[in-house]
């Protein structure tokens, strides 16, 4: 697993307890982009937009990596859900920032 992949996550995990969505948003660029598959939710467009959507319905479940692949310019991962349900992430990076993250729920975790 990538240092990136280990810091969102735990960045993530962090603010679910926190509830510090505003922080957690930092990490992804200006002009970020961030869907959801399969869930009646975004897309979301820019960091600003992006916190406004984990303020506004935050997660509850902290996540744990099953696995992490790459897909040329992306990074795979594979989660499962503390409370249970698997997903996968696609994080596309520009440096240490997410470019564009889409999350699709209850896809098998390889």
């Amino acid at each position: 697993m990538s240092d990136r992949v280990r810091r969102h996550v735990a960045a993530f995990n962090a603010a679910v307890h926190s509830g510090e969505w505003s922080r957690f948003a930092v990490r992804f660029t200006q002009d970020a982009r961030m869907t959801f598959v399969g869930v009646p939710a975004g897309p979301f467009a820019g960091r600003d937009a992006i916190a406004r959507a984990y303020e506004r319905q935050p997660p509850s479940d902290t996540m744990s990596v099953v696995d992490v692949r790459r897909d040329g310019e992306c990074e795979v991962v594979a989660f499962r859900w503390s409370a249970g349900g698997t997903g996968i992430m696609r994080l596309t990076w520009a440096g240490d920032l997410i470019d564009e993250l889409e999350v699709t729920f209850g896809q098998p975790a390889w």
